[in-house]
Protein backbone atom coordinates (compact mmCIF):
# COMPACT_ATOMS: atom_id res chain seq x y z
CA UNK A 1 0.00 0.00 0.00
CA UNK A 2 2.88 2.09 0.92
CA UNK A 3 4.05 1.83 -2.67
CA UNK A 4 1.47 2.49 -4.24
CA UNK A 5 0.63 5.49 -2.30
CA UNK A 6 4.43 6.59 -2.59
CA UNK A 7 4.08 6.20 -6.76
CA UNK A 8 0.44 7.73 -6.53
CA UNK A 9 2.21 10.45 -4.90
CA UNK A 10 5.43 10.68 -7.14
CA UNK A 11 3.27 10.48 -10.62
CA UNK A 12 1.14 13.61 -8.99
CA UNK A 13 3.88 15.85 -8.11
CA UNK A 14 5.31 14.92 -11.79
CA UNK A 15 1.86 15.42 -13.28
CA UNK A 16 1.80 18.83 -11.59
CA UNK A 17 5.38 19.49 -12.70
CA UNK A 18 4.87 18.88 -16.79
CA UNK A 19 1.49 20.46 -16.49
CA UNK A 20 2.75 23.84 -15.12
CA UNK A 21 6.37 24.23 -17.41
CA UNK A 22 4.00 22.94 -20.70
CA UNK A 23 0.59 25.00 -20.00
CA UNK A 24 2.91 28.61 -19.15
CA UNK A 25 3.18 30.26 -21.92
CA UNK A 26 -0.56 29.33 -22.60
CA UNK A 27 -2.02 31.06 -19.27
CA UNK A 28 -3.54 34.78 -19.90
CA UNK A 29 -1.38 37.58 -19.33
CA UNK A 30 -2.82 38.55 -16.34
CA UNK A 31 -1.94 35.00 -14.58
CA UNK A 32 1.40 34.77 -16.21
CA UNK A 33 2.22 38.55 -14.72
CA UNK A 34 2.09 37.51 -11.19
CA UNK A 35 5.46 39.12 -9.62
CA UNK A 36 8.54 36.64 -9.57
CA UNK A 37 10.71 37.42 -6.00
CA UNK A 38 14.13 39.18 -6.14
CA UNK A 39 14.73 37.89 -2.94
CA UNK A 40 13.50 35.38 0.01
CA UNK A 41 13.45 36.63 3.82
CA UNK A 42 12.86 33.40 6.02
CA UNK A 43 12.70 34.61 10.05
CA UNK A 44 13.54 31.59 11.88
CA UNK A 45 11.91 33.46 15.32
CA UNK A 46 8.61 33.96 13.86
CA UNK A 47 8.39 31.21 11.17
CA UNK A 48 7.87 33.08 8.68
CA UNK A 49 8.83 33.15 4.88
CA UNK A 50 8.39 36.44 3.03
CA UNK A 51 9.04 36.51 -0.79
CA UNK A 52 10.00 39.86 -1.91
CA UNK A 53 10.44 42.39 -4.44
CA UNK A 54 12.21 45.73 -4.71
CA UNK A 55 12.87 45.05 -0.71
CA UNK A 56 8.82 44.54 0.11
CA UNK A 57 7.30 41.69 0.82
CA UNK A 58 4.55 40.70 -1.24
CA UNK A 59 4.15 37.26 0.04
CA UNK A 60 4.35 35.62 3.53
CA UNK A 61 4.06 32.07 4.62
CA UNK A 62 4.17 29.88 8.13
CA UNK A 63 7.30 27.78 8.24
CA UNK A 64 8.51 24.91 10.10
CA UNK A 65 12.19 24.08 11.10
CA UNK A 66 14.57 22.05 12.08
CA UNK A 67 13.51 20.16 15.12
CA UNK A 68 15.70 22.04 16.93
CA UNK A 69 15.50 25.42 15.46
CA UNK A 70 17.19 27.91 17.88
CA UNK A 71 21.12 28.76 16.44
CA UNK A 72 22.56 28.21 13.79
CA UNK A 73 23.89 25.00 11.72
CA UNK A 74 26.91 24.07 12.76
CA UNK A 75 27.24 20.68 11.93
CA UNK A 76 25.30 17.78 9.62
CA UNK A 77 22.59 16.40 12.08
CA UNK A 78 22.59 18.99 14.36
CA UNK A 79 18.69 19.79 13.32
CA UNK A 80 19.13 23.23 12.96
CA UNK A 81 18.21 25.24 10.01
CA UNK A 82 21.05 27.45 8.83
CA UNK A 83 21.24 31.66 9.05
CA UNK A 84 22.68 33.45 6.61
CA UNK A 85 22.95 34.55 2.64
CA UNK A 86 22.56 32.20 0.17
CA UNK A 87 21.03 31.19 -3.10
CA UNK A 88 17.59 28.96 -4.16
CA UNK A 89 20.22 26.52 -6.49
CA UNK A 90 18.85 23.56 -7.44
CA UNK A 91 14.95 22.35 -7.86
CA UNK A 92 13.65 18.73 -7.37
CA UNK A 93 10.06 17.64 -8.28
CA UNK A 94 10.59 14.61 -7.47
CA UNK A 95 11.62 14.46 -4.14
CA UNK A 96 10.57 13.27 -0.82
CA UNK A 97 8.81 15.83 0.23
CA UNK A 98 5.90 17.96 -1.99
CA UNK A 99 8.45 19.86 -4.38
CA UNK A 100 11.71 21.23 -3.13
CA UNK A 101 14.37 23.97 -3.79
CA UNK A 102 17.99 23.09 -2.93
CA UNK A 103 19.47 25.96 -0.52
CA UNK A 104 23.01 26.67 -1.24
CA UNK A 105 24.36 25.94 2.60
CA UNK A 106 27.21 25.64 3.48
CA UNK A 107 29.20 28.39 2.20
CA UNK A 108 33.27 28.56 1.86
CA UNK A 109 33.10 30.04 5.52
CA UNK A 110 30.82 27.37 6.78
CA UNK A 111 33.01 24.52 4.93
CA UNK A 112 35.99 26.41 6.39
CA UNK A 113 35.07 26.31 9.78
CA UNK A 114 33.34 23.08 9.60
CA UNK A 115 36.84 21.41 8.86
CA UNK A 116 38.53 23.07 12.03
CA UNK A 117 35.94 21.33 13.92
CA UNK A 118 36.49 18.11 12.57
CA UNK A 119 32.90 18.27 11.43
CA UNK A 120 30.34 17.74 8.53
CA UNK A 121 28.88 20.82 7.84
CA UNK A 122 25.97 19.24 6.33
CA UNK A 123 24.25 20.35 3.02
CA UNK A 124 20.77 19.04 2.08
CA UNK A 125 19.07 21.58 3.06
CA UNK A 126 15.74 22.88 0.96
CA UNK A 127 12.63 24.89 1.09
CA UNK A 128 9.77 21.75 0.92
CA UNK A 129 6.48 20.84 1.21
CA UNK A 130 5.02 18.25 2.98
CA UNK A 131 5.91 14.49 3.16
CA UNK A 132 5.11 12.05 0.44
CA UNK A 133 4.19 9.52 2.96
CA UNK A 134 3.65 11.26 6.02
CA UNK A 135 4.67 9.63 9.54
CA UNK A 136 2.47 12.08 11.82
CA UNK A 137 -1.11 14.33 11.71
CA UNK A 138 -1.38 17.29 9.24
CA UNK A 139 -2.32 19.16 12.74
CA UNK A 140 1.17 17.91 13.49
CA UNK A 141 2.63 18.87 10.70
CA UNK A 142 1.27 22.59 10.80
CA UNK A 143 1.95 23.02 14.38
CA UNK A 144 5.76 21.19 15.10
CA UNK A 145 9.12 21.89 13.77
CA UNK A 146 9.53 18.69 12.39
CA UNK A 147 12.39 18.76 9.91
CA UNK A 148 16.19 17.82 9.52
CA UNK A 149 16.73 21.80 9.30
CA UNK A 150 15.07 22.28 6.21
CA UNK A 151 12.29 24.74 5.55
CA UNK A 152 8.50 23.10 5.51
CA UNK A 153 6.01 24.50 4.06
CA UNK A 154 2.34 23.77 3.52
CA UNK A 155 2.05 21.45 -0.56
CA UNK A 156 -0.13 24.64 -1.81
CA UNK A 157 2.61 27.63 -0.29
CA UNK A 158 5.69 25.16 -2.15
CA UNK A 159 3.38 25.44 -5.50
CA UNK A 160 3.09 29.61 -5.24
CA UNK A 161 7.22 29.70 -4.09
CA UNK A 162 8.19 27.37 -6.79
CA UNK A 163 6.10 29.34 -9.69
CA UNK A 164 7.12 32.72 -8.01
CA UNK A 165 10.88 32.13 -7.61
CA UNK A 166 13.33 32.05 -10.18
CA UNK A 167 16.48 29.87 -10.52
CA UNK A 168 19.40 31.36 -8.31
CA UNK A 169 17.23 33.81 -6.25
CA UNK A 170 18.92 34.86 -2.99
CA UNK A 171 17.60 34.17 0.38
CA UNK A 172 18.53 34.98 3.72
CA UNK A 173 17.64 33.53 6.98
CA UNK A 174 17.77 35.27 9.95
CA UNK A 175 17.33 34.62 13.88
Amino acid sequence: MNMARSSYSSNLISIFVACTILCWPLLPAAAADFPLADKILVEKGKRKLHLLLNGEAFKTYDIALGVVPNGDKVREGDQKTPEGVYRMDKRNPDSDYFLSIHISYPNRQERQEAKRSGVNPGGQIMIHGQPNEPNYSAAYYRKEDWTNGCIAVSNSDMIDIWLMTPNNVPIEIVP
